[in-house]
C-alpha cells in the first residue's frame, strides 16, 4: 500500500488507476455485517436483511424515484455469473413487480430476442395493440394484481426498447480513446468484459436509467480466495482497475459525477490472520467500501483496530450505509416504506434503527 493524491489516502499497488482518483473517493473503513457466510451477508448488503425475500436497494430506489427514461428500464443489472445467493440479491421482493431489474448484456444485442422476425415486424404494432386491449380487459377483473400490471407494461417497454436498447448498447459509437481508457482493447478478455460493463453503465446513466448494478463475477467463486489471495486477487484487480478508473474519469469529464453516486462494495472483508490451513477467513467485523460522486465528501471514515480485524472507530452496519445512500439520492429513508402484512417494511429496518453516516455527504 502507498499514499496517493493530496489526501494521502492509502491504496493497494493492485489498483494504480483507482489510486489516481483517490481525492474523489470516500472510504468507509468500519462497516460491519451480521453474517460471516456469503449469501446471508450479500443479502444484507443488497436488501438490508440476512434473509432472502426482501426488496433490493435498486428496487427501493426505483420505487422511490421512478425513472427518467420511459424507453429503458429503471433498474439494470450487468453480470456474467452473478452474486453468491442468486437473484434474491437483486430482486424486487415484496415490492410491485414493476420495480424488478432487467438484465442487459454488455456484448452483442443487450437483450436476447429483442427484435421480431422480419416477416412479423410490419404488423408488430397492431399485434401489441390487440394484446394490450385484451390484457387490460383481463386486468379489469383483477384490480391490484401488480404482477399482471407489470407484465402488461413490460410488453410496451420491450417495444420501445427495440430502438433505445440497441442504441445504448452500441459501444462502437464511442471514440477510440475512450474505449481504450475503459480497457475495451485490453489483451485480457476479462478486463475488456468488465470495461464494457462500466462503459455501458455510463451510457445508461447518461440516458436517465436510475440504478445500474455491476458485478465482477465472471465465475461462481468470485473473490472468495481464502488461501489463494495472490493467485485470485492479482488478476481480478487487474481486470477491474482500468475500467473503474475509466468510468470515474469519464463521469467527471462529462459533469456526470456530481449527480451520479458510485459505490464499490463487498459483503464483508478478510481476517488479517490465517486460520488453520484455509488461509484468511471471512470477516464481517470490520471492512472497507468506497463511494464517489453524488454529493459524497472525499476522505476517510472510521477505522479498524491495529491488526485490521474489528471496527473500533465509528462502526456502522449496512442499514446505516443504506440510509446514507438514500439521503444522497434525496430520499428520507424512514419515509420510504411499503406495507407488507400490516407492517411497514423499510430498506433500513425498524424506524429509528438506522442513522446517516456522519461525514460522508457534503
Amino acid at each position: 500500500f502507498k499514499q496517493h493524491g493530496q489526501s494521502g489516502l492509502w491504496v493497494s499497488e493492485l489498483y494504480p488507476n483507482v489510486a489516481r482518483h483517490v481525492d474523489d473517493l470516500c472510504f468507509v473503513h468500519s462497516l460491519q455485517a451480521e453474517s460471516n457466510n456469503h449469501a446471508p451477508a450479500s443479502y444484507q448488503m443488497h436488501t438490508g436483511d440476512i434473509r432472502a425475500g426482501k426488496a433490493s436497494l435498486g428496487s427501493w430506489v426505483t420505487y422511490g424515484l421512478g425513472t427518467e427514461n420511459q424507453d429503458l428500464p429503471g433498474y439494470v443489472m450487468l453480470f456474467d455469473a452473478g452474486p453468491l445467493g442468486g437473484a434474491a440479491n437483486y430482486s424486487n421482493g415484496f415490492l410491485p413487480a414493476a420495480f424488478q431489474p432487467t438484465r442487459l448484456r454488455d456484448k452483442g444485442t443487450p437483450v436476447l430476442d429483442l427484435l421480431p422476425p422480419e416477416n412479423l415486424a410490419a404488423g408488430q404494432r397492431e399485434s401489441l395493440d390487440l394484446i394490450q386491449h385484451l390484457n387490460l380487459k383481463h386486468l379489469e377483473k383483477r384490480p391490484g394484481y401488480t404482477e399482471l400490471e407489470a407484465r402488461i407494461a413490460s410488453y410496451e417497454l420491450a417495444y420501445r426498447m427495440q430502438s433505445a436498447a440497441l442504441e445504448v448498447g452500441d459501444l462502437e459509437n464511442e471514440p477510440a480513446y475512450l474505449r481504450k481508457s475503459y480497457g475495451l482493447e485490453h489483451e485480457d478478455p476479462r478486463t475488456a468484459s468488465f470495461g464494457r460493463k462500466c462503459l455501458l453503465a455510463r451510457r445508461l446513466v447518461e440516458r436517465g436509467v436510475r440504478f445500474v448494478q455491476l458485478y465482477d463475477m465472471p465465475d461462481k467463486d468470485g473473490w472468495d480466495a481464502h488461501e489463494a489471495l495472490e493467485k485470485n486477487h492479482s488478476p481480478r484487480a487487474r481486470w477491474t482497475d482500468q475500467p473503474i478508473g475509466g468510468l470515474l474519469a469519464d463521469l467527471k469529464q462529462r459533469g456526470l459525477l456530481e449527480s451520479t453516486l458510485v459505490i464499490w462494495a463487498s459483503e464483508f472483508g478478510r481476517t488479517p490472520m490465517t486460520q488453520g490451513n484455509s488461509g484468511r477467513q471471512h470477516n464481517a467485523a470490520g471492512f472497507t467500501i468506497w463511494m464517489a460522486g453524488g454529493g459524497v465528501r472525499p476522505g476517510r471514515i472510521g477505522a479498524t483496530d491495529e491488526i485490521g480485524l474489528m471496527a473500533v472507530e465509528r462502526a456502522h452496519p449496512f442499514r446505516d450505509l443504506h440510509a446514507t445512500i438514500l439521503r444522497a439520492l434525496g430520499i428520507a429513508h424512514e419515509n420510504l416504506s411499503f406495507q407488507v402484512s400490516a407492517r411497514q417494511e423499510r430498506l433500513t429496518g425498524v424506524a429509528g434503527s438506522a442513522r446517516i453516516i456522519d461525514g460522508v455527504l457534503a
